[in-house]
């Protein structure tokens, strides 16, 4: 079955550009790699993708786009006539694609009114091992997303887009693999918006490196450092300029196909954080609500 294979990028439309643009440039780690027709694109070291975030100025702050790959046209196509028949509503369909690395994709709302594009053929860039103290991020790790109707969202992720459930924390978080790490999409209940986007770190030491780092640039951790014990991966939460929450992350568990078995978790503080020793908790979070453009296309 024709199905994504990973996060590609993360598009966001902010009131304060500049002040964005600083953050992910000079304090987050990512490089800045193309600024054209109103667009800023960002790329990570560790990633061969051509961009993991793009900015645009906007009155509100908004999600643009998740968009996410597949391995060829054939699977953009399959997908597009998967996506159309969940009666999900399109934005464009497959078609050649402008913006650093080109390539063939479409674009859509998800049932709850989210933008995704999936695409393939666009075009890798050059990526490098980062050492193991390096403290800048890697690649997207993984999203988190909010949903009204959560269940309904797991299974469109599954039954339209080719997503395995990994584990459950009790019946209210999700975490769905499209690969063989243990997440690359996680879903909550809540109103139709991002939780979280979260940046692999070459190493715990290379996570807690970058900690120190965004504290000595002023920037406080809203949750962490801390172990979540459904994936086994160490975090710490932070929030941009504009109150998008983005999180550094290390040693994700990677997952055995032939022999992984879903596990439902018992919420509790110890499974939430293995260490509880950090800062914070969801709590100190940005509160979720419904994303400004629901069903709107940014038209770029």
């Amino acid at each position: 079955m024709s199905a994504v294979t990973e996060i590609r990028h993360v598009g966001y439309a902010v009131p304060d550009l500049e002040a964005e643009r600083a953050f992910y440039r000079d304090k987050w780690g990512l490089r800045e790699v193309a600024a054209t027709d109103g667009l800023v694109y960002f790329a990570a070291a560790g990633s061969s993708e051509p961009s993991v975030v793009r900015l645009r100025q906007a009155a509100d702050r908004r999600l643009d786009v998740i968009e996410l790959a597949t391995a060829s046209r054939a699977d953009v196509d399959a997908l597009h006539v998967r996506v159309n028949a969940a009666g999900c509503r399109g934005i464009f369909a497959p078609r050649e694609l402008s913006g650093p690395g080109g390539g063939y994709g479409f674009r859509f709302f998800s049932p709850d009114g989210l933008p995704f594009g999936i695409s393939c053929d666009v075009k890798q860039d050059q990526s490098r091992v980062l050492d193991a103290l390096e403290s800048i991020p890697a690649r997207i790790s993984h999203v988190v997303l909010h949903s009204p109707n959560h269940k309904a969202a797991v299974q469109f992720f599954v039954d339209v887009l080719g997503f395995r459930v990994s584990d459950w924390l009790g019946d209210f978080m999700c975490f769905l693999r499209c690969n063989d790490w243990h997440h690359r999409i996680a879903i909550l209940p809540g109103p139709p918006c991002l939780n979280h986007v979260a940046y692999d770190m070459a190493s715990l030491d290379a996570m807690m490196r970058g900690v120190a780092r965004l504290r000595g640039e002023g920037i406080d951790v809203q949750w962490g450092p801390g172990r979540h014990k459904a994936g086994n991966n160490t975090f710490s939460y932070f929030v941009t300029p504009n109150g998008f929450a983005v999180e550094y992350t290390a040693e994700l568990e990677r997952v055995d196909e032939a022999n992984w078995q879903p596990t439902v978790h018992k919420p509790e503080p110890s499974v939430m954080d293995l260490w509880g020793i950090g800062t914070g908790g969801p709590h100190a979070m940005p509160h979720p609500a419904p994303d400004a453009g629901l069903f709107q296309p940014a038209e770029v």
